[in-house]
């Protein structure tokens, strides 16, 4: 119990700082965002009417204070670009996301970790290095290109699916799944690619060591020794890496959404930052420190149901 405390306290003091620091910085930089709502052709008495309204005239700890009080109520203010809760706009975005995320983490786990093991076992030969060549050309095409490559053999060459036609969840849910199916693949694949060499390089690491040999000694048979000993040690590296890549899914892949128009967290990043709406910025800042945060909590937490001696840490 100790052991996920510590963690939880940690959690919770980063998430305090991340506040204090993205409240800060919003609030410092140059913009009004009464002047954003209103208009260039508001009077000085208008937007002094509705800076007031918003508690712009406090000083910063004051409105420091206030937005920690309404955030853990739940109301995270309204959007200056879009005048809407912040959380019905996100609310809104979050299916796309997860959706986005859960697609992308079934092809990668169901791809790269029958492939890492098959590589790792088939150390040295043809189709070794196939995998290999393979995995390195994707995890050296940017992201961004993926995405324009998959849009335009199977989106313009074999009309698979119609790029930029975006079918909503409520309206249509087959269709959403199906247009979700390219971008999700734009996602996985270097992910896929990174997860696969690391898998090989951990799995051979294992089957080098003493105890194999002692397993194998024993009579045990490839199966068990690689399933009940080299995989179970193998996962402390992929279960790390695995974090990072769910904590960069979930926070929205920015420029995936970009490419194929999905309507989803990332995306509204970009149009929060970009019209300098602070309450809706501030909002999905916290959001993401939460995701990583709560994402590395969790791998912690199986870390220590991997390996018990991490309890003593």
């Amino acid at each position: 119990m100790s052991y996920i405390l510590k963690r939880m306290v940690t959690l919770l003091i980063t998430l305090i700082l991340v506040s204090i620091f993205t409240f800060g910085v919003f609030n410092v930089i140059p913009g009004d965002p009464a002047l954003v709502m209103l208009g260039t052709e508001a009077t000085p008495q208008q937007v002094q009417a509705l800076r007031q309204e918003l508690g712009l005239n406090k000083s910063l700890s004051e409105r420091y204070i206030d937005w920690i009080k309404n955030f853990v109520r739940g109301d995270f203010g309204r959007s200056i670009r879009f005048a809407e809760p912040v959380k019905d706009l996100i609310s809104k975005r979050i299916p796309v996301t997860l959706s986005l995320a859960i697609l992308s983490l079934i092809m990668i786990f169901v791809i790269s970790i029958p492939l890492g093991i098959y590589s790792a076992q088939k150390e040295g030969s043809l189709v070794d290095t196939i995998i290999n060549v393979i995995c390195q050309i994707n995890i050296a095409i940017p992201s961004f290109f993926l995405g324009v490559l998959l849009i335009w053999i199977f989106g313009i060459i074999f009309k698979i699916f119609s790029p930029g036609a975006y079918i909503d969840y409520s309206e249509d849910f087959v269709g959403f799944l199906k247009y979700m199916i390219m971008p999700s693949l734009a996602i996985a694949l270097p992910n896929i690619a990174i997860v696969v060499k690391f898998l090989r390089a951990s799995v051979i690491k294992e089957n080098r060591k003493d105890y194999v040999r002692t397993a194998y000694s024993k009579g045990n048979k490839e199966r068990n020794v690689l399933y009940g000993h080299v995989l179970k040690n193998s996962l402390i590296t992929i279960i790390t890496l695995m974090g990072m890549i769910i904590a960069g899914i979930l926070g929205g892949s920015i420029i995936v959404e970009q490419i194929f128009s999905l309507p989803g967290i990332g995306n509204l990043l970009i149009m929060s930052i970009s019209t300098r709406d602070f309450p809706l910025t501030e909002t999905l800042v916290i959001y993401l420190a939460f995701i990583v945060v709560f994402i590395n909590f969790l791998v912690d937490i199986l870390y220590q149901v991997i390996d018990p001696r991490i309890r003593l840490a």
